[in-house]
């Protein structure tokens, strides 16, 4: 109560401390007005001892050409345009997201792979290859791997094998890249890799032989010792095993159960290549390593089962280059042929015994994929309609019997998957 008289009688006390309110407004404006509305700032009783306060406050250049702000009577409500540094089209300065971008988006290089691993198999091709596509989107740099592992390595095939390998290298070249070839085991060479180049994750394709499996769950165990993540893909057959409208231990064991099932399942689209892959990893210089021989393998290199059995004594070269030539010839003979129709009036005669794609020994190898087989076929079998269809509808001969053999091979794959990757003891037996 004694208080407020003490602070009438003083008039000097009133203006010191409204005086101290006033000093922060004038911190931060460039200019004052003279006259304050009386309601937002009570005209202060100065005493003839207190300075005078300034009307204007001069700021450098710079600063005046930044900042225009005065204080008004009127308190403005905060706009809500966004700032001008968040719609900047500048990417340094675009907002985050909420929830940071997935490796798969190349725009995001802070969240791709510092290092991938690309281990081929039964999958020597760069076209239609989901496994080397997919480490080239989500990664830096990426190291394509071959191992020949001679004890899985087989006579009969081992000079077609060499050849194909060496046409990888070549393609991988070609974009950009290389192939890092070695023999040995295949997790024991991973590991040493994934260490020389710090690479944080493996690409490969899932296969389907006991043996196959097998050497994927190693390389899956050693890695994840490693702190190295597996990405595994399907490709080896014309249906995408994800497609399928069953689970593929529930698979009919008999053909005919497995050619209805699938009806209406379409065929996946090709996986294109890019025209330029990303580089080797700077981090180690890996030495890409010499393609070995059949002498470097241990093997007769004059034995006659050192090579593929020739079809129609034509000479068989190994490697994708040669697949997609076989392939696309074929196209053209196929379109080339007229249609010829049997007794019950389907188109589906292959012309006799030598028309044939003859690519089987490329698929086996990996060199071409059976979705690259149809697509091409499929090509020509829509040039063939147009040019001989005469007004009738219906299928295009030679398209029935090359589903039907792709069919076939699906079925074997599929069925040989299910019992290599499960301990299933009483296999019924597979039947037409």
């Amino acid at each position: 109560m004694a208080s407020k008289p003490q602070d009438s009688q003083n008039p000097d006390t009133q203006p010191q401390d409204q005086q101290t309110q006033i000093i922060p407004f004038t911190s931060i404006t460039l200019s004052l007005p003279k006259h304050l509305p009386i309601h937002f700032i009570p005209p202060p009783t100065l005493s003839p001892n207190t300075p005078k306060l300034p009307t204007f406050i001069k700021l450098p250049t710079q600063i005046t050409s930044i900042f225009n702000l005065s204080i008004t009577h009127s308190i403005s409500k905060p706009s809500k345009s966004i700032p001008k540094s968040i719609t900047s089209k500048t990417p340094l300065l675009n907002p985050l997201p909420i929830t940071p971008n997935l490796p798969t988006d190349p725009s995001n290089a802070a969240a791709l792979r510092r290092a991938s691993v690309v281990l081929f198999r039964s999958d020597l091709r760069v076209n239609d290859n989901e496994s080397l596509i997919s480490a080239n989107n989500e990664s830096i740099s990426v190291l394509p791997v071959y191992c020949f592992d001679v004890s899985e390595c087989r006579n009969s095939k081992l000079g077609f094998l060499i050849e194909s390998v060496k046409d990888l290298r070549r393609n991988l070249q070609a974009r950009g890249s290389d192939l890092i070839v070695r023999v040995g085991k295949p997790e024991t060479v991973l590991v040493e890799l994934v260490k020389e180049v710090k690479a944080d994750g493996v690409y490969m394709h899932r296969e389907v032989s006991n043996d196959e499996v097998k050497g994927e769950q190693k390389i899956e165990s050693v890695l994840k010792v490693e702190g190295v993540e597996v990405k595994c893909y399907w490709g080896s057959t014309l249906y995408h095993v994800d497609d399928l409208p069953f689970k593929l231990e529930d698979i009919p064991m008999d053909y005919g159960g497995f050619r209805e099932k699938v009806k209406g399942v379409k065929v996946r689209s090709v996986v294109e290549v890019v025209d330029r892959l990303k580089g080797l990893p700077a981090g180690g210089n890996v030495d890409p390593g010499e393609i070995p021989s059949l002498a470097d393998l241990g093997l007769d290199p004059v034995s006659d089962m050192t090579r593929v059995k020739p079809v129609n004594k034509s000479t068989l070269i190994g490697g994708e280059t040669e697949a997609l030539n076989r392939l696309k010839r074929f196209a053209t003979e196929f379109q080339g042929q007229p249609p010829k129709e049997t007794k019950d009036g389907n188109n589906d005669s292959i012309y006799g015994a030598n028309f044939s794609c003859k690519i089987s020994p490329w698929l086996a190898m990996g060199c071409v994929s059976p979705r690259a087989v149809f697509d091409e076929l499929k090509k020509s079998t829509s040039r063939t309609i147009s040019a001989s269809s005469n007004g009738k509808d219906g299928d295009d001969s030679g398209m029935n019997w090359l589903m039907y053999e792709l069919l076939w091979r699906d079925f074997f794959r599929f069925v040989t998957r299910k019992y290599s990757s499960s301990k299933q003891h009483n296999k019924a037996p597979v039947t037409a």
